[in-house]
């Protein structure tokens, strides 16, 4: 869908990343901008120590379909070349902190004179003009800085961060977001522009619901017991079972006590509009009745019923879960280093055509040479910038 497009991407971590290759995937052409000799700091960290033959596994997940290109942006040389390659793209994205694309002479400022129906998409923690600029933004001091720990969780218990990088995917998806957004008025206007994504805005937005009913007095705080927001009526939680634990979403108590035949305990609870008031006291009266039984002969009788209830599952369980079968989720690569590694495929589903990896995650600057030659250097001048360590 995105053929013809073509993006430099001078991004790491996994904000950046991942928010190129949701393009790539699509069919984007994708030029990954590294420094020599170390490449972008995901090639050298991987949560778990993932590492299959000496390979990470944090860059394996966030840069297929890319090629990767070495370039010293420190150098004159390397800033001159890497302008030559935005000339003849369409995109540029970066996730650098604020002012490092300036010292380079990469700005959108400095580029759109070259290049003025550029696309320039930037990503950061706080934003190029906020005081926090020089902050690092990470994703969880970004979770504990915009309140999403803070409603996570019972009270009596720490704050309780998210057991995912949500930020970082959020905003990931949110830079695509705008990056298509661009491509499509530049495709109907002719005019470039800059978009910026933050990762406190992707965070709040992450929190709309809870954060505007605060807003508007609403009731948000955590409860006393293992309810499942901070704004929910009960049922709304976590209940043990007889071999584990059973998720109960909205469905109201009157109809959980249709469906067990009549319980006694849960009588005086069946009043909808107390329901967030006495939440803790529905909890601690329903928890002991699910005890009785496993989790799974509760999700067939319940369901049954039309309650709305999910196994609660850890990943062993998740990826023989017959909706994840069918989903088909998951892709598998034979990495010329790394051997066969499993990753998340594109997750669209789209009448035009299935995503495909084009291009294996790319060892480092993998392409270097073929994109310098694309740009009109001769094997001489290339094999002098290697001498030099501009590439």
């Amino acid at each position: 869908m995105l053929k013809g497009v073509r993006i430099v991407s001078f991004t790491q971590f996994l904000l950046g990343p991942m928010g190129v290759q949701y393009l790539a995937d699509m069919g984007a052409e994708v030029i990954k901008i590294e420094p020599p000799g170390t490449g972008a700091f995901e090639r050298s960290w991987a949560g778990g120590e993932t590492f299959p033959e000496g390979v990470s596994a944090f860059f394996l997940l966030a840069n297929r379909n890319a090629r990767s290109v070495t370039l010293n942006l420190k150098s004159p040389r390397g800033q001159e070349i890497a302008r030559q390659l935005i000339e003849t793209a369409d995109v540029v994205v970066e996730n650098f902190r604020p002012g490092v694309m300036e010292r380079f002479g990469l700005d959108y400022e400095s580029l759109r004179a070259i290049k003025p129906d550029l696309v320039y998409a930037s990503a950061s923690g706080y934003g190029g003009d906020s005081p926090y600029r020089d902050l690092p933004g990470q994703d969880l001091l970004i979770q504990a800085m915009t309140g999403l720990p803070s409603i996570t969780g019972w009270q009596g218990c720490a704050p309780v961060p998210a057991g995912a990088p949500v930020v970082d995917q959020h905003g990931a998806s949110l830079l695509a977001m705008a990056i298509l957004g661009a491509l499509f008025h530049h495709q109907r206007t002719g005019a470039g522009q800059k978009v910026e994504v933050t990762m406190v805005q992707a965070a709040l937005d992450l929190q709309t619901e809870p954060l505007v009913y605060w807003l508007n007095g609403g009731k948000v705080e955590t409860p006393g017991e293992r309810i499942g927001s901070a704004f929910h009526r009960a049922p709304y939680g976590f209940y043990e079972t007889e071999d584990g634990h059973l998720a109960l979403s909205m469905s109201p108590v009157r109809q959980i006590r249709d469906a067990l035949g009549g319980a006694p305990e849960l009588e005086p609870f069946e009043d909808e509009t107390t329901a967030l008031e006495r939440r803790d006291e529905i909890w601690r009266a329903l928890n002991p009745i699910m005890r009785r039984r496993t989790t799974s002969a509760w999700v067939e009788l319940l369901r049954a019923h039309g309650v709305w209830c999910a196994p609660v599952q850890a990943y062993e369980d998740v990826v023989t879960d017959p909706i994840v079968a069918h989903l088909d989720p998951f892709l598998e690569i034979d990495h010329p280093e790394a051997g066969p590694i499993r990753l998340v495929k594109h997750p669209v589903r789209y009448g035009s055509g299935t995503p495909e990896v084009r291009q294996m995650p790319p060892r480092l600057g993998e392409h270097t040479d073929e994109t310098l030659a694309e740009l009109g250097c001769s094997p001489e001048a290339i094999a002098e910038l290697r001498r030099d360590g501009i590439v």
